[in-house]
């Protein structure tokens, strides 16, 4: 697995809002290579809470397991936006 993308001044509730809807694991991994599981709540709160600088998110990489978590998670950061099913 190679990081699809880098993080950068993320909104961080509509962020985990996107994880909940990721179907395989989600890693973040930092600059200092740490890699965190982020489909785990315990590693969401250690991982982003560490990367919070100043009410931003500092550097960080996003590695998928599911492709479609990929797709989905790219659109987030280009776009701020996901296409999410109702019902």
């Amino acid at each position: 697995m190679k990081p699809i993308m880098d993080l950068h001044n993320i909104d961080v509730a509509e962020f985990l809002a996107v994880l909940d809807t990721c179907e395989g694991n989600v890693y973040l991994v930092t600059n200092e290579g740490d890699k965190l599981n982020l489909r785990s709540r315990l590693c969401q709160l250690v991982g982003l809470t560490k990367l919070i600088e100043g009410g931003k998110i500092a550097e960080a990489s996003i590695l998928c397991e599911n492709q479609k978590d990929e797709s989905k998670l790219f659109r987030f950061n280009c776009f701020g936006e996901v296409n999410r099913k109702v019902g």
